[in-house]
């Protein structure tokens, strides 16, 4: 490429995906191939595998990293940064605000468990602990009227305590908020001029929608990754724009759009399934070119597979996702996640029982044969000792594989212990791990009433290739597609995407007395 130099219009675009293992990175200009490039992620700051990945990309295109962005005019990135934030439980210290009385519906849950009725299940634990969650004198009817006004000096009293207690970040949830929100408008106006700078969500605005628990925990999920993104976010920034670039940098939502960065910053929520949901309008957005309606996406990276349905061209949604032991009521691309990927960790159990993931060698220090101090064998140790992967080239020819290692370890650790030699050990651990997929598509096939043989196996993400046809066979599918951009089509799939927002009002009623005007105003509110 030509370094473009003074003020020459931006020409490119670049999708960013961040994924367990490695960091994808695709840059399109018009009227030529998109070309696709991988870096290993960097866990403990993923925005150090991104500057680089764009470093990598800057000089395969002859330019300094400062050039590639000025020639940018586009930058969308997809990241795991929020959902590792929950599921590692490294969130702000979260101050809960809430109705008098109502403090304890965060634990109380819908029956306390996830599965209510698992008697085995231990409860999860709650993002904020009891002494943190504080009720207010206030009540709306569920009519939307007001019962007992917001009482200021009760407010005072609790803003006071959870200053005192070194809260980062407040949730603020008031019972029938989503009809009236007048007492948390009222609540963020004194938190605004006590706390000017403290990171705050209140529910009408997060989901301003019935059902008490859901509102909640979404309201409190939001706060509680809420500054660890929003951090993330202002840094990437700050690092990849340029005083005189005019490039514009969108997040990867949820619900299969984008969303300028300081959206995504107030509504971290949103953004729970960021890198997973490129993926997905990719194959989505795959499936309208080929003309395939019905699609099971699988998409295979190095530290688990994300499995979702496209139907009619389009990607399941659901509000029902519980991600980390919440529930997250905000709209989302439907994706069911096994602990199943390159990365994932082959174990013999006491009884002699072969098992494989969830636990992962992820980027660091990988598997074995990376060579980069890993000693447990993994599905990508199995697939070298098998001769499915090249040693030579890997990553395209920028990483070497050592066979020797994977042999040592998959003989060491699965062979062994199962009294195998190497090359059937790594063949049972290739099987389980297509089985393990295929069951898991299998079962939520069955949940939304479909027949996978009536559909398209499209397989996508680093690994998935190794297994697709496997998986096919094991659920008589007859087709099989997997794109150029397979191992990077989170990051294709980004820019195939569009702005999104996904707005929401409850309006609970009895059919005989529905007030056509209320509902006209409401959506006239939803449309403005």
């Amino acid at each position: 490429g030509r370094a473009l130099r003074g003020k020459e219009r931006p020409v490119y675009k670049i999708g960013i995906d961040v994924g367990g293992t490695f960091t994808d990175f695709v840059v399109a200009k018009e009227s030529e191939s998109p070309r696709y490039f991988k870096t290993s992620s960097t866990p403990a700051d993923p925005s150090e595998g991104v500057l680089t990945g764009l470093r990598q990309v800057a000089d395969a295109f002859a330019m300094s990293l400062q050039e590639l962005l000025a020639a940018t005019d586009l930058i969308i990135h997809g990241t795991t940064v929020a959902t590792n934030t929950l599921v590692e439980r490294r969130g702000a210290k979260v101050g809960l605000i809430t109705t008098e009385g109502f403090r304890d519906l965060l634990e109380m849950r819908e029956g306390l468990k996830e599965d209510r009725y698992n008697l085995r299940m231990t409860p999860v634990e709650p993002l904020v602990p009891r002494y943190l969650r504080v009720g207010i004198r206030e009540r709306t009817r569920s009519n939307g009227a007001v019962e007992t006004a917001l009482d200021g000096e009760s407010l005072d009293q609790a803003l006071d305590y959870l200053e005192k207690e070194g809260v980062e970040a407040l949730a603020v949830c008031f019972l029938f908020s989503y009809l009236n929100p007048s007492h948390e408008q009222q609540a963020l106006e004194k938190i605004r001029s006590r706390f000017p700078g403290a990171y705050v969500s209140l529910s009408h605005q997060i989901l301003p929608q019935i059902k008490e628990f859901e509102r909640l925990s979404t309201t409190v999920v939001n706060s509680y990754v809420g500054p660890v993104f929003s951090e993330y976010l202002k840094n990437l920034q700050e690092r990849l724009s340029l005083a005189d670039s005019d490039q514009q940098i969108l997040i990867m939502q949820s619900n299969g759009g984008v969303a300028p960065i300081d959206d995504s910053r107030r509504l971290a929520v949103q953004a729970i399934l960021s890198g997973p949901a490129g993926g997905v309008s990719g194959a989505a957005f795959y499936g309208q070119l080929m003309g395939e309606e019905r699609l099971i996406g699988l998409d295979m990276g190095g530290t688990s597979t994300d499995i979702s349905l496209i139907e009619n061209g389009t990607p399941h949604l659901s509000t029902e996702k519980f991600e980390g032991g919440w529930k997250i009521a905000v709209p989302m691309i439907d994706i069911q996640t096994l602990g199943a990927g390159g990365g994932s960790i082959a174990r013999v159990d006491s009884g002699g029982i072969l098992h494989v993931g969830p636990e992962s060698a992820g980027a660091e220090p990988g598997p074995a044969c990376y060579g980069e101090g890993g000693t447990s064998p993994t599905v990508t140790d199995a697939n070298l000792v098998l001769g499915y992967l090249s040693a030579q080239n890997f990553l395209g020819g920028e990483t070497r594989l050592d066979p020797e290692l994977a042999s040592q370890a998959i003989g060491q650790d699965v062979a062994t212990p199962l009294g195998l030699s190497t090359v059937e050990a790594a063949y049972g651990v290739h099987q389980l791990v297509s089985t393990a997929i295929a069951e898991g598509i299998r079962l939520m096939s069955v949940k939304k009433g479909v027949d996978p043989r009536e559909f398209t196996l499209f397989a996508f993400g680093g690994a998935s290739g190794l297994q697709a046809s496997r998986v096919a066979r094991q659920l008589q599918m007859s087709k099989v597609h997997i794109p150029a951009a397979a191992s990077v089509l989170s990051a294709f799939g980004m820019l195939s995407t569009d702005l999104k927002y996904s707005f929401s009002r409850s309006y609970p009623a009895t059919l005989d007395r529905i007030d056509l005007g209320a509902i006209r105003s409401i959506l006239e509110e939803l449309e403005a």
